[in-house]
């Protein structure tokens, strides 16, 4: 280790005459969306196996609400400790402890038979998840310069996307063939098969085997730039910033959890579909939410090219995201399957859009030092809407058997939240904290 930090303040010129840059940290990029294509895969699959379980163990409606709710409330409130346990017990050790937990908790669900076991089975699996997106930005920030970590971050985030989509292909396949307890299983393992490859792959940089001095200094080439002071939660609660975008979190963030856990059921309900025919609709909106993720990052261009300042090109973005979104709330009129999946498509592919640029928002308005605090503030309130979403969900559904009140909340949500951001910061205006 020694050696190697010492390589990192030998003269530039000479690694850039004698040493191959290296790609070891897009390496470690790809474990990270391995992981996060994993943990996106866990949480759905409760929610493909759900009118299995209404009739094996006579899960209702509101039951189901609970145990989303379970999941939501765990989530956030491990928002709180992820991020603490991995700065202070280090990435290698950290990831694999956050890992384990969910890795455990996903199949831990093989073992329970009632509606009050699977609402613990979820809240541990709630706790285990929320580490994920902690733990992962931290390790880009550990292994990419600050050029390369917007990157990063958008290549492993999109195995999200790829999470939600192989878990349609996997899990009624196993679940036909093998019960569904072997689907809790099979998926849960893929998250024990992972901690033995990140065990057995992942260092710092500095003590890598095979890091080349010159990707090295490439890595910490702009580590003096990115010093700075760090902001308490309680401070940043105090700026109108931190507020609009935490709002913006708690009225959108639940749509995405309300199409990943409602999708399925709904998809069997209005037109009838068992779990053999159940993945293809759910492969296509995930797929082209895919597309809007990419897209949506991308949008803000041609309004910058139209003449518009940085910030109002993101907001311009995220207008044109939220009005796509608004014909949703038509979905439960539509008698063709293959309608409501257009629909439902556009409005997952906004949905992403959006969520690219609302991301981008904390960084707009808040310096380097404090984007991370921002954005676990903003994560917790998007599971507490998620959790609120989920309670109401199970009760309407329970009492009314109809989504139509559900797809208007959707329909509503996004121009709700950009009026709200508009409000507390207009044009997106940056903080600037007191020396």
């Amino acid at each position: 280790m020694a050696g190697k930090a010492a390589f990192v303040a030998e003269d530039d010129e000479e690694s850039l005459s004698g040493d191959r840059l290296g790609r070891v940290r897009w390496t470690i990029c790809a474990m990270l969306f391995v992981a996060t294509s994993i943990n996106y895969m866990d949480r759905q699959v409760i929610a493909i196996l759900k009118p299995t379980l209404q009739h094996s163990i006579g899960m209702t409606e509101v039951d189901y609400g609970y145990i989303v709710d379970a999941f939501q409330i765990a989530y956030a409130l491990g928002l709180l400790a992820a991020g603490r346990l991995v700065d202070k017990v280090g990435t290698r050790i950290g990831y694999m402890i956050i890992m384990a937990v969910w890795s455990l908790s996903a199949m831990g669900h093989a073992l329970a038979s009632t509606v009050f076991e699977f609402g613990i089975a979820r809240f541990s699996l709630g706790l285990g998840e929320s580490g994920n997106f902690p733990a992962a930005i931290k390790t880009v920030a550990e292994w990419f310069p600050q050029s390369e970590r917007s990157l990063a971050t958008g290549i492993f985030n999109s195995g999200a996307n790829i999470g939600a989509i192989l878990a349609p292909v996997i899990v009624p396949w196993v679940t036909l063939r093998y019960g569904w307890h072997a689907a809790f299983l099979i998926t849960g393992g893929f998250s024990a098969l992972w901690i033995l490859w990140w065990f057995r792959t992942y260092r710092k940089p500095t003590d890598h085997p095979t890091l080349t001095g010159a990707e090295l200094r490439h890595i910490y080439r702009e580590a003096a730039a990115q010093m700075g002071p760090s902001m308490p939660w309680r401070k940043l609660l105090g700026y109108r910033q931190t507020w609009a975008f935490s709002i913006a979190k708690f009225l959108t963030d639940p749509i995405w959890w309300f199409y990943l856990f409602w999708l399925p059921s709904y998809f069997s309900a209005k037109f009838h579909l068992d779990l053999a025919h159940l993945g293809l609709p759910l492969i296509i909106v995930y797929n082209a939410s895919v597309v809007g993720s990419i897209g949506g990052g991308w949008l803000p261009t041609p309004f910058r090219r139209l003449g518009l300042s940085p910030s109002y090109a993101r907001l311009a973005a995220m207008l044109s995201c939220a009005c796509l979104v608004v014909p949703i709330f038509t979905v439960t009129h539509l008698k063709s399957e293959w309608d409501a999946i257009a629909l439902l498509s556009v409005a997952a592919a906004a949905h992403q859009g959006w969520s690219a640029n609302l991301f981008t928002t904390s960084s707009d308005m808040f310096p380097r030092s404090a984007v991370g605090s921002v954005t676990g503030i903003g994560g917790m309130a998007g599971s507490a809407g998620g959790a609120l979403l989920a309670f109401y969900a199970g009760h309407i559904l329970q009492l009314t058997h109809s989504y139509a009140t559900l797809f208007a909340i959707a329909a509503s949500a996004y121009l709700l939240a950009l009026l709200i951001m508009y409000l507390l910061a207009p044009g997106l205006k940056k903080v600037e904290f007191a020396v």
